[in-house]
């Protein structure tokens, strides 16, 4: 079964361009024109990744994003912005997308955005048995899931794989932009702002008090480290 991407814009040319280009490449897409139609799509169909603009009339592409991500939803959104400015960027990665393009935009980039996207979210079948204990947080690879006080965190699938790949290098430094290149596969054009903007978002569903972080440390100048709490990894 081909992946389902829906497109939401509602300048015509752009949902043509964005389905052309993705239909070429194999994907099978749906199209929505505004925000709450995007809305009643994703419930009934289901896509695999949304590619969201953020301009839209009735309820604009921030606002759906947020509600989506109230609501628990964990599909990955790639935003579309007419602005190139970080201000639109940032606020778009706070509330939970995955990742943004510019407009205008090369076909060549926006499917290198959606290929990295479901290459990082998609495989999750692998290390099905596989828990990583840190004290009371458990993260579970294979089934996308974590769990701290017994309670399950709702993290964004970026989310999740920052802190998986912070877990899986527990007690070292990462570089921010190491991390850029493993979680996103591609240049991103040097913009560490956005490895700071996860590892905030992150910090508030996973600290108590954010501001004096247990797991998640930041190490000045150089980026961040796992602090290991009572670590373990075995099989399920």
């Amino acid at each position: 079964m081909s992946t389902k991407i829906l497109v939401v814009d509602d300048e015509e040319s752009i949902v043509k361009l964005v389905s052309f280009n993705l239909n070429k490449e194999g994907f099978q897409t749906i199209a929505a024109g505004d925000g709450n139609e995007a809305w009643d799509v994703i419930q009934r169909d289901r896509p695999d990744l949304v590619v969201l603009d953020v301009m839209l009339p009735e309820m604009d592409g921030f606002s759906l994003c947020r509600l989506l991500r109230q609501e628990g939803s964990a599909i990955p959104i790639l935003m579309l912005t007419a602005k190139d400015e970080e201000i639109d960027k940032v606020l778009g990665l706070e509330i939970g997308a995955d990742d943004y393009l510019t407009k205008p935009f090369s076909p060549r980039e926006l499917i290198a955005r959606v290929r990295a996207i479901l290459r990082r979210t998609g495989d999750k079948e692998q290390d099905q048995g596989e828990r990583l204990e840190f004290g009371e947080l458990v993260v579970f690879p294979g089934r996308y899931e974590v769990n701290l006080h017994g309670e399950q965190l709702v993290l964004t699938p970026k989310e999740f794989e920052l802190l998986l790949l912070l877990c899986r290098s527990a007690g070292l430094v990462l570089s921010r932009e190491y991390i850029l290149q493993k979680l996103w596969g591609y240049d991103f054009y040097g913009d560490t702002r956005v490895v700071d903007v996860h590892i905030s978002h992150l910090r508030e569903k996973l600290e108590q008090d954010p501001a004096r972080p247990r797991y998640i440390m930041t190490v000045r100048g150089v980026g961040y480290k796992f602090h290991a709490v009572s670590q373990g990894s075995r099989g399920a």
